[in-house]
C-alpha cells in the first residue's frame, strides 16, 4: 500500500494548539512520564489525574517509590484497579535505584527490561522524556492508522501491528519524536474516536484519510471480538464488631492479590449458608439486613455481589483478617474499586 504524504506538518500544529494541559506534560521528566503511562493503561485520563497528583505528592522520586511500604502504595493506587501495575512499578523502581542510581535509563532496550514496561510504554518514555526516535503505538494510534490507510487488517494480529508500527515510524519526524507520538495518541483520544463517533470534520488529517474518502471509517479498525466474560456470584458480609468492620486480606496470588476486602465467599449463599461460612471462618455473628446488590467487571470475569450485614460478638479478628473503623478505611486500608458500594456503607457508619 503506497505511503501517504507526510502527516507531521498538519498533525503537530494541531497538537500544539489542542493538546490537553496535563501535569505530566508540563514537566515530562522520565519518572513523571513513566508513572503516568502506567496509570493510564486501561484507565481514562480523567480517572487517573487525581491519583497521579496524590502519587507524586507522596512519592516525588524513584527512590521514594522504591522505599514505599506496600500498604501505602496500594492506598495511593486505590481506585485505579489492575494493582499488578503498582507492584511492577515498585519492582522496576527498585531495579532503577540498584542499577542506575535512581535515574531511568535513556535506552529503549533497557527500559523494556523493567517489570511492567512493554513496547508501548518504553516507546512513550523513550520518545517523550529522552527524545529517542522510537514508536509508541497504543490502541489510539492503531485506530488512527487503520483509518488513515483504510486498512482492514486485524489490529490484534501481531504481524498487522508490526506493519502499522513501520508506517508510524515512516511518518515520525526525527526532530520531534515525543511530540509526534503524543499527537497521534491525542488525535485518537479526542478526534479519531472509536465506534460510531469519529469527528472527521475536526481532524487535521481529514484531507489525507483514505477511510474518510471511502466512507469506511466507522468499520475500522478491525479487531477480534473479546471472549464473553464468566459471571461469578459472590456473597459479601459486612461484619461489624467492637473494633470496626471486619476485613479480609486476599491471597498473595491471583485476582486482587494481597488487597483487603469485606468478608467474601464465592457463590450465591443462602442466609443459613452465609452464617455457617462465617462460623467456619471463626467469627460468631448474627446476620442483619440485606446489602444492596453490586456488580464489578474485570477483564475476564464479572462479579455479581449480594449479601448481608452482620454483627460480631466480642473477640479478635481471625488470622488474615483485621477490624477497621471508618477513618482507617478511608486513610489506611486499600479496598479495590470492586467494593466501592460496600466501602461507602462502611465509611458512612451504616449498621444494617
Amino acid at each position: 500500500m503506497p505511503t501517504l504524504e507526510p502527516i507531521a506538518p498538519a498533525l503537530l500544529p494541531w497538537f500544539y494548539k489542542n493538546a490537553r494541559a496535563l501535569p505530566f506534560r508540563a514537566d515530562p521528566t522520565p519518572y513523571h512520564v513513566w508513572v503516568s503511562e502506567i496509570m493510564l493503561q486501561q484507565t481514562r485520563v480523567a480517572a487517573a489525574l487525581e491519583h497521579y497528583r496524590r502519587f507524586m505528592q507522596a512519592l516525588p522520586t524513584v527512590a521514594d517509590l522504591a522505599a514505599c511500604g506496600e500498604e501505602q502504595l496500594f492506598k495511593l493506587w486505590e481506585g485505579l484497579g489492575y494493582y499488578s501495575r503498582a507492584r511492577n512499578l515498585q519492582k522496576a523502581a527498585r531495579i532503577v535505584c540498584e542499577t542506575w542510581g535512581g535515574r531511568l535509563p535513556a535506552s529503549y532496550e533497557e527500559l523494556l527490561r523493567l517489570p511492567g514496561v512493554g513496547e508501548y510504554t518504553a516507546g512513550a518514555i523513550g520518545s517523550i522524556a529522552f527524545g529517542l526516535p522510537v514508536p509508541a503505538v497504543d490502541g489510539n494510534v492503531l485506530r488512527v492508522f487503520s483509518r488513515l490507510y483504510n486498512d482492514p487488517g486485524n489490529i490484534m494480529d501481531p504481524a498487522v501491528k508490526k506493519a502499522f508500527t513501520v508506517r508510524v515510524m515512516e511518518h515520525q519526524p526525527p526532530a520531534a519524536p515525543g511530540d509526534y507520538n503524543q499527537a497521534l495518541m491525542e488525535l485518537g483520544a479526542l478526534v479519531c474516536l472509536p465506534g460510531g463517533a469519529p469527528q472527521c470534520c475536526a481532524c487535521p488529517l481529514a484531507r489525507l484519510c483514505r477511510a474518510r474518502a471511502a466512507g469506511t471509517q466507522l468499520g475500522l479498525p478491525v479487531k477480534t471480538k473479546p471472549k464473553a466474560r464468566r459471571v461469578q456470584p459472590i456473597t459479601v458480609l459486612l461484619v461489624r464488631g467492637p473494633g470496626g468492620w471486619l476485613l479480609q486480606k486476599r491471597p498473595d496470588t491471583g485476582l486482587l492479590a494481597g488487597l483487603w476486602q469485606p468478608v467474601l465467599f464465592e457463590g450465591a449463599l443462602t442466609r443459613a449458608q452465609a452464617a455457617a461460612a462465617l462460623a467456619d471462618l471463626g467469627v460468631r455473628a448474627s446476620l442483619g439486613g440485606a446489602l444492596p446488590p453490586a456488580k464489578h467487571v474485570f477483564s475476564h470475569i464479572e462479579w455479581h455481589m449480594a449479601g448481608w450485614y452482620a454483627t460480631a460478638a466480642a473477640g479478635t479478628a481471625p488470622a488474615g483478617c483485621a477490624f477497621a473503623g471508618p477513618e482507617q478505611l478511608r486513610a489506611g486500608y486499600a479496598l479495590p474499586g470492586a467494593f466501592k458500594v460496600y466501602k461507602a456503607l462502611m465509611t458512612g457508619g451504616s449498621q444494617g
